[in-house]
């Protein structure tokens, strides 16, 4: 059984693998400033799926820290809906999921 020192451990993890990711993200988009217009055009269109990956990684941030703060508040793998514990196996699998199987639906 998965201890909650360790999912913490697996959480703070994730989150640095994130941010690093997103300054990766911040600086290619910094970087794509050609003045060749069909090299322009691809540029953007890889600019607006490394914005759409930064945005889904904030999202994903938002919910690290969220459960880090339920970690620290003694709330941490109890669903934030109805209050049931969280079933450790999906807490294997979303290890930041504020929600039980039945209130995720």
């Amino acid at each position: 059984m998965t201890t909650i020192a360790e999912r913490k451990q697996v959480l703070e993890a994730r989150l640095a693998e994130l941010d690093q990711r997103l300054h990766v993200i911040d600086e290619e988009l910094d970087a794509h400033q050609s003045k060749d217009w069909e090299e322009l055009a691809v540029e953007r269109e890889e600019d607006e799926v490394l914005e759409s990956m930064g945005t889904s990684g904030l999202h994903e941030i938002e919910q690290i820290r969220a459960a880090l703060a339920r970690i620290e508040a003694g709330e941490y793998g109890y669903c934030v809906k109805c209050g049931e514990e969280v079933e450790p196996k999906r807490l294997d699998l979303l290890p930041a999921t504020p929600f039980c199987s039945r209130c995720a639906i």
